[in-house]
């Protein structure tokens, strides 16, 4: 070690010479191993920088649901525009089973650099909260909210022997043979499940569940007449609509489905503010740094409002909505407060 300049620098030896045309050699010697650090701490900043530039390598999307589903379907759609953007590797990894608990709690344990991104639905991030007593993430604490990207509405419908034309036909039917009718839908907790319960409680009518292993058994049921009366999503009940074998009676979302305009909304017949979703958000690990959320979220919002993606997806009965993290977070917690409302009224419990 030698003093150069007011600055230590590590040195095998500094001065070789001696004498007066030496003396100059340390000041010369110093100064050179100084550039050589300096120029070294710039490369390395240089190559810093090159690997921080995001993304440089693959982009897992995890979907805590099985291939082939609604958000699996929507998932991919997403990652292919990542693809095109960024020209880099983007895939989709499901990872089923256990009510997208276990999915979306390995989706909540990856390094917060931006690799590992969730599709989560209103079932992982609002009903779960208040649903699962031993839920193994928190859902406000543990995720990064990105966008929502969109939400489809649900049909309410009712199988042609069932005397009703109207939401206000139903619930006075209802009232009248309390008990007495039987609605489909698939397991606890399932968006369809909970749309009912918070259309019982908020019209004061008492209908029997007949639950079933999701919803096309569901679907079966109700065409069948085992069930009168059934939730689901409009691109699963259009088709039965269309050809008569159901009447749809009211639409789940605060304004008419574009692609069924003909059929009212639960709110204007008669229960203001009533809205059931379901709705579809991206995330990340919490503690992702904030750079690289915006730049996902101005990628994603961008490939969600081109002419393409959004002819594609209204054409499905989806509603794009590509809000900012702070107007997604307060959805949530938002939908959060609402759901569990409806799960402590109704002491509505899931072990898992």
């Amino acid at each position: 070690m030698m003093k150069c300049d007011n600055r230590y620098i590590n040195m095998t030896r500094c001065n070789r010479g001696s004498g007066a045309g030496a003396a100059a050699a340390p000041a010369v010697g110093c100064v050179t191993a100084a550039f050589a650090v300096l120029l070294f701490g710039l490369a390395a900043s240089g190559v810093a920088a090159a690997a921080d530039v995001y993304p440089s390598k693959l982009v897992r999307i995890i979907v805590p649901f099985a291939a082939g589903g609604s958000t699996d379907l929507f998932a991919r759609r997403i990652a292919q525009r990542l693809n095109e953007t960024w020209r880099q590797p983007v895939i989709v990894e499901n990872r089923p089973g256990g009510g997208a608990i276990p999915g979306s709690d390995y989706a909540a344990r990856q390094r917060a650099d931006g690799y590992a991104l969730l599709v989560g639905t209103v079932t992982t991030h609002a009903v779960a909260a208040s649903l699962y007593p031993k839920l193994p993430y928190d859902i406000q604490r543990d995720f990064a909210p990105i966008t929502e990207l969109a939400y489809i509405p649900q049909l309410l419908s009712v199988h042609p022997s069932l005397p009703v034309k109207s939401v206000k036909e139903l619930v006075a039917l209802a009232r009248a043979r309390p008990g007495d009718i039987n609605y489909a839908a698939g397991g606890v907790g399932a968006t369809p499940h909970m749309s009912m319960e918070l259309f019982q409680q908020i019209a004061k009518i008492k209908m029997v569940h007949v639950q079933y292993r999701g919803s096309g058994p569901a679907m079966i049921g109700l065409l069948s007449g085992e069930a009168s009366v059934m939730f689901d999503v409009v691109m699963t009940t259009l088709p039965h609509m269309q050809a008569g074998k159901l009447r749809t009676i009211g639409v789940t979302s605060l304004r008419r489905a574009p692609i069924v305009p003909q059929v009212p909304t639960i709110a204007e017949s008669g229960y203001p503010g009533f809205e059931s979703l379901v709705w579809f958000g991206l995330f990340a690990p919490a503690g992702t740094p904030p750079d690289v959320l915006q730049k996902i979220h101005e990628t994603v919002a961008g490939g969600l409002n081109t002419p393409q993606m959004r002819e594609s997806l209204t054409s499905q009965g989806l509603e794009i909505v590509a809000s900012s993290p702070t107007d997604f977070s307060k959805r949530i917690a938002g939908e959060i407060a609402k759901w569990r409302k409806v799960i402590q009224a109704k002491g509505i419990k899931v072990e898992f």
